[in-house]
């Protein structure tokens, strides 16, 4: 099984979510908020996205099931992550909530594909940086949402032949 997982407050993850979907054939779209994380464990493929909210914390949605995501055995599972966040109002703790994510994968024995260039944000520090690249994708709607599009269709591509 593959599959993307989201959770959303504004709407925003949920349309990159969307944009993700429609470029990578055979992933299920899955809305943690209703239906949980449960089905990581049949997948072999995952696409996550998150939100950073507050003062670098993860959405409330994953926040309420990071303990259920700790519990899931990522060995021998490939993880695309996506996150969202606002480089100019919170550029000392952009996209935080990707490296929180990322990290507890990591510890987890997630095989973690699709990394990105740090080139074109400006911000003063994320967690989500590691080696001078972002561990995954990263979007600005606030402030780069004329870059969305061509983000993500870059990101997909790459990672199409990694899944």
């Amino acid at each position: 099984m593959k599959a993307i997982f989201y959770a959303t407050s504004t709407g925003n993850t949920e349309e990159v979510a969307n944009k993700i979907h429609e470029k990578l054939d055979g992933f299920e779209l899955i809305d943690i908020s209703s239906d949980g994380v449960d089905k990581m464990n049949d997948c072999e493929s995952i696409v996550l996205g998150v939100s950073t909210w507050g003062e670098g914390e993860l959405q409330d949605d994953w926040e309420d099931c990071f303990d259920d995501i700790q519990e899931i055995d990522f060995k021998d599972k490939k993880v695309a992550l996506f996150g969202l966040g606002d480089q100019e109002s919170y550029g000392h703790e952009f996209v935080d909530a990707l490296g929180i994510m990322y990290e507890t994968l990591v510890e987890q024995n997630a095989k973690i594909i699709g990394k990105t260039s740090i080139d074109g944000y400006e911000y003063d520090y994320s967690k989500a940086e590691v080696d001078g690249e972002f561990v995954g994708l990263v979007i600005d709607e606030d402030n780069q949402e004329d870059l969305t599009d061509e983000r993500v269709e870059n990101w997909c591509n790459e990672i199409k032949s990694l899944i």
